[in-house]
């Protein structure tokens, strides 16, 4: 009986050792990334939902050009387009990487933009 819960013990812990060396090598790929990237799909999604929250309004439809990169200071230009066709431009600047998470501030236009005629 001794030697079934040894058996099994190391069993178990020979799995806890390749799981850890697996992620350790996922890690190590992951790591070849020097700075992490927000996509411009999930920044736009993002600043929809904040927007949303704060006005108390439908989400609005936001597009970004580009990804976001994770590092403090960078910013990037989006475009909120109403329903009008008006369009307003929206700073975003990242402030702060954690790990993978990107943390951001936004900051709208004080004016719009007319619709194309």
């Amino acid at each position: 009986m001794t030697m079934a819960r040894l058996s099994a013990a190391t069993w178990s812990l020979s799995t806890v050792a390749v799981g850890v060396l697996l992620v350790g090598c996922s890690a190590s790929v992951n790591v070849g990334t020097s700075t992490p990237k927000m996509s411009s799909g999930k920044l736009a999604t993002l600043l929809a939902e904040r927007l949303a929250a704060t006005t108390g309004q439908p989400k609005p439809d936001i597009t970004c050009p580009e990804d976001l990169a994770g590092k403090v200071g960078t910013t990037t230009r989006c475009t909120l387009t109403a329903k009008d066709g008006s369009t307003l431009g929206v700073t975003v600047k990242v402030t702060s990487v954690e790990g993978d998470q990107i943390n951001f501030d936004y900051k709208a236009d004080d004016t719009a933009s007319p619709a194309p005629n």
